[in-house]
């Protein structure tokens, strides 16, 4: 029988919210602590995403948990000794309709008094400060301290800063089975290794809902393929990620310039995403219609070449909500997944998060509403109602 390897804390799952967890259980806490990844560390939705760094547009019960990731980005370069291409400027939502402008007006009031002040917009504020929208652009929001990052680095670079911190991280260990031993949790790879620990934290995104099910805890956990794309270089002249508000899902877009001049884009419609086999679509008329919701917007993109589309994994819950903090039915366990789409800008914070709870059990932030038990309660009440 293979060597039982011991941490203190165990992280199923390498994505941001695995290796950020990681690094802050060690730095902040020093408890010993493994991150099992069944592929490369970053591989699916935290390395195949956007890059928004914006704490507007969430659902108010994100904003302290944003907040708290914001200020991590602030001071990530000198946190992890790696540049992560992190800008502070701004997030700006724009609109088509008045309708949607009093909906941005009532968000800024709403978020405030939650410490996110945002800047209203009209129309010829829009086209004096950035002079690039069309017409059809009636107003926009602006959140001047957000701002945008390179996913393809940041979850490799926390997951090495982790282990210079001492965490342990293990590429290419898929877990095929934990079971609870003695009040521990004991997790076997497919390679035959076994790894225990009194801790468990299972932040394996698009792939989590079958390990809460093992515990008695079913989430309803769909996957689902971001449709993403990077034109050819252009002058550099767009300070922040931009993106349109609207209900109407085929309109959404958002896109950002990076320093080299390309702009990176994505947003609307979802393409197919299988975990097994682990395959991921970009569907052509998706494309197509992004690069016209491009050109709507801002006239300029009329002529621009696209270069590469992608693809990756995303998790996305029956009620668009997160799943984060402990267990209610098996103590030691913790989960956070199902990000919706929207994970990697508050990655930093739910790392944050999980290690004080890991490590003291409580946590300044409040998740309530994150918790996995609304399932069981809900399943309860439809019962209860039929």
């Amino acid at each position: 029988m293979s060597e039982v390897l011991r941490s203190d804390v165990l992280v199923i799952g390498g994505g941001l919210m695995g290796t950020t967890t990681a690094l802050f259980l060690r730095r902040r806490h020093g408890l010993s602590v493994r991150l099992l990844e069944r592929e490369l560390i970053g591989r699916q939705a935290s390395g195949t995403n956007f890059g928004n760094v914006r704490r507007q547009g969430r659902a108010l019960e994100q904003i302290p948990l944003a907040n708290r990731a914001r200020a991590v980005w602030g001071r990530v370069n000198e946190l992890l000794g790696e540049d992560l291409e992190f800008v502070p400027y701004g997030h700006l939502r724009v609109c088509y309709t008045d309708q949607q402008a009093a909906r941005l007006e009532q968000h800024v009031r709403e978020v405030q008094p939650l410490g996110l002040d945002l800047q209203m917009f009209s129309a010829a504020a829009l086209r004096e400060r950035w002079g690039i929208f069309s017409d059809a652009v009636v107003a926009g929001s602006l959140s001047p301290l957000d701002g945008h990052a390179n996913p393809r680095l940041a979850g490799p670079a926390f997951a090495r800063a982790a282990q210079r911190a001492g965490a342990h991280i293990h590429e290419h260990s898929e877990v095929a089975q934990v079971e609870r031993e003695g009040g521990e949790f004991v997790a076997h790879t497919v390679d035959g290794r076994r790894y225990r620990a009194a801790q468990l934290l299972v932040t394996t995104g698009a792939w989590s809902a079958r390990f809460a099910q093992a515990f008695g805890e079913p989430v309803p956990l769909d996957a689902r393929g971001p449709q993403m794309g990077v034109t050819e270089p252009l002058p550099y002249a767009i300070g922040p990620s931009i993106g349109v508000s609207t209900p109407i899902e085929t309109e959404g877009l958002y896109f950002r310039q990076i320093a080299r001049g390309n702009i990176v884009f994505g947003g609307g419609l979802k393409g197919p995403a299988l975990c097994d086999p682990v395959r991921s679509q970009v569907l052509p008329d998706n494309t197509l219609r992004q690069m016209r919701e491009l050109r709507r917007f801002v006239p300029a993109f009329e002529n621009v070449q696209l270069i590469r589309v992608w693809s990756g994994i995303e998790g996305y819950t029956g009620d668009a909500v997160p799943v984060l903090g402990p267990s209610v039915r098996v103590p030691g366990l913790h989960y956070a997944f199902g990000f919706n789409g929207e994970g990697f800008a508050i990655s930093p914070g739910v790392g944050e998060v999980m290690a004080e709870l890991l490590a003291t059990g409580r946590t300044s932030t409040p998740i309530e509403a994150f918790s996995i038990g609304r399932f069981a309660a809900a399943r309860q009440d439809q019962a209860i109602t039929t």
